[in-house]
């Protein structure tokens, strides 16, 4: 089995795991949300390539865009449509591998979020065919979100999750990310590439894009999350607002376990 099936049934088998995903992990679905939010206004159109089960597809389409969730797993597109049609919004849903949009409109789109496929496609030839099939759907001046998971996120989880995992031999390689100090490219929670916090914007020179930010879309919160959401939505709130004031800070990118780079399209 090919590591892009691999993938894809990965999330046909955990549909509802990755919807509750975002539940669990509300730093960064909330300063995901605030960025995005600068750009999208009620009416524009959207690709949320990538999306899942339809977490931020489901927001913007309450929002009056015309959002189109497209997805590698049927399992998560069909999941997000049956949840639109219950809650009443306009959603479109379309099975897609990242790498070949051709199913695709060029140049219809005023947004493209691409919050996903970067945690997976190991090789680089992968990555940039992916960014460059997303250009060639984005309008001019169009603004793309590209989210990636950061190299030291095996460190963070393991030890918030279980410290003890740094004596199972499997992990403790894992681990070293850390110490030899490169992207990890492997099998983690599927197959996955994770991404060093310095070779983000290096990573995006080749293309025309203009970059508008680069944050860490948990700031300086990911290591005592836990202890964060169990305090009244008050405090939750105003130590977010705290957290979105600093998060593109370049010495706070290591404590990310997720990048997100905006950039516009050049001509």
């Amino acid at each position: 089995m090919d590591s892009i099936e691999i993938v894809r049934r990965f999330y046909d088998e955990t549909v509802n795991y990755e919807w509750n995903r975002l539940d669990r992990h509300k730093v960064e679905f909330e300063l995901s949300k605030r960025y995005i939010n600068r750009y999208v206004k009620p009416n524009d159109k959207v690709l949320d390539l990538g999306g899942g089960p339809g977490k931020y597809s489901l927001l913007l389409s309450q929002r009056g865009c015309q959002v189109t969730l497209a997805d590698l797993s049927q399992n998560n597109v069909d999941f997000a449509l049956k949840k639109a049609d219950e809650l009443g919004f306009a959603l479109n849903g379309v099975q897609v591998d990242c790498r070949d949009l051709s199913a695709l409109q060029d140049e219809q789109f005023d947004h493209i979020l691409c919050m996903g496929p970067m945690y997976h496609l190991k090789e680089e030839n992968d990555r940039v065919i992916t960014i460059n099939e997303c250009l060639s759907k984005l309008k001019p001046n169009g603004t793309l979100f590209v989210s990636f998971v950061s190299s030291y996120s095996f460190v963070w989880d393991y030890l918030i999750r279980d410290p003890s995992l740094i004596l199972d031999e499997g992990r403790r390689s894992q681990l070293r990310a850390i110490v030899d100090d490169k992207n990890f490219t492997g099998y983690g929670f599927s197959e996955n590439f994770f991404i060093r916090p310095r070779d983000v914007l290096s990573f995006f020179q080749p293309f025309s894009l203009e970059k508008l930010h680069l944050l860490n879309c948990e700031s300086f919160l990911y290591l005592r999350e836990s202890e964060l959401l169990n305090q009244p939505p008050d405090v939750i709130s105003a130590w977010i607002d705290l957290a979105e004031q600093v998060c593109e800070r370049e010495d706070l990118l290591s404590l990310a376990e997720h990048f997100m780079y905006i950039g516009r399209k050049q001509g």
